[in-house]
């Protein structure tokens, strides 16, 4: 693992958030996207060499939207920035970690992602990423 590639929070509405994200850190966000296969929209705010991902559910059915239900607004997960995700999916196999999905999929911000589940890391949910123009 290279850097925190991002923080990810989730939001009720991502306008909302925006403002407020807006007005904290005094920039704009560069980028806002929707992950259709995932049921959420993103906004990225880039701080020095990490990112802030707010990301609000498009429908209740959306692991956002589930996240939200439980726990309430809050940080989401923790995002690495990975050189070669499969190889790293492969060696947190052979660590015991658990993953939710062993095959990276299509992310935000152009990037392939995969996650570990919180069980295996203290309750923290962990997304691995790598840009999706260096994937194999």
């Amino acid at each position: 693992m290279r850097k925190i590639e991002h923080i990810g929070i989730a939001v009720r509405n991502i306008e909302e958030a925006n403002k407020t994200y807006r007005a904290l850190l005094n920039i704009e966000p560069y980028k806002a996207e929707e992950v259709e296969s995932e049921g959420v929209l993103t906004s990225f705010f880039q701080i020095g060499d990490s990112k802030i991902e707010l990301l609000a559910a498009t429908n209740p059915k959306s692991p956002i939207a589930k996240f939200i239900e439980k726990r309430g607004e809050g940080i989401h997960h923790i995002a690495f920035d990975v050189e070669d995700i499969e190889a790293e999916i492969e060696r947190l196999e052979k660590s015991d970690f658990v993953l939710i999905s062993k095959k990276p999929k299509n992310g935000a911000d152009n990037k392939i992602v995969a996650f570990l589940h919180p069980k295996s890391s203290h309750g923290v949910l962990v997304e691995l990423c790598q840009e999706a123009s260096s994937s194999q």
